[in-house]
């Protein structure tokens, strides 16, 4: 007896990284293991942070020992922030960094991102979301314009492109099985551009000429 699988279903997800002022100078090899690594860039920004932006930043932190510390290091220098996508971002990207306390990262971790550019505890180089609510909430921190939309999982999904997507696919899929164009991915983009049933409607409206 065969047991039929469910199709395996991949949603993207997204997190934030941060490029920490000590190592501003490495952004671009991070940024090329980053993309090796899987990830899409989103969002990239270069900025300066006051103390005050940092407390409102790390609020989670407040009130801890090293809080002083934390604040006066990331405002020491420009810092990158950076939107990272990827299926499992959150979790992947926290993989890649490592233990937080970079001298413990060198023990365990050799070959992460911590281990190799960061000096200590408080200088551990680069920044993660530690899950998704927090991933949300800093997003919108760095990147106010950015709107963190929820992605469609599940039933909602199906129903979604059930409704939206399959009739239009279905119908492009079968008049391409038909033609059997040589170029099969263009033929079909071309057709669903010429039958999108969104796409607008133009009135073609006559008017009367006033005499002059």
């Amino acid at each position: 007896m065969e047991i039929s699988m469910p199709p395996p279903q991949i949603y993207i997800e997204k997190t934030l990284a941060i490029i920490k002022p000590d190592i501003v100078d490495k952004e671009e090899e991070i940024r090329d293991i980053i993309i090796r690594s899987g990830f899409t860039i989103v969002q990239r920004r270069k900025l300066h942070f006051s103390p005050e932006q940092c407390s409102n930043f790390y609020v989670e932190q407040y009130g801890k020992m090293f809080f002083p510390n934390l604040t006066a290091y990331m405002s020491s220098g420009p810092l990158v922030a950076m939107i990272l996508a990827r299926h499992k971002a959150i979790a992947y990207w926290k993989e890649l960094l490592g233990p937080s306390n970079s001298l413990v990262a060198k023990e365990t971790h050799p070959d992460s991102l911590r281990a190799i550019y960061g000096t200590d505890d408080l200088r551990n180089a680069l920044h993660g979301s530690i899950d998704f609510a927090t991933a949300e909430r800093e997003i919108r921190f760095m990147f106010p314009e950015v709107i963190v939309e929820p992605i469609p999982a599940g039933q909602a999904a199906k129903d979604y492109l059930n409704l939206y997507v399959t009739p239009t696919l279905l119908k492009g899929l079968t008049e391409l099985c038909k033609q059997k164009p040589a170029d099969p991915c263009i033929w079909l983009a071309n057709w669903l551009l010429e039958n999108n049933p969104n796409k607008p409607k133009l009135c073609h409206h006559t008017f009367a000429e006033e005499p002059h």
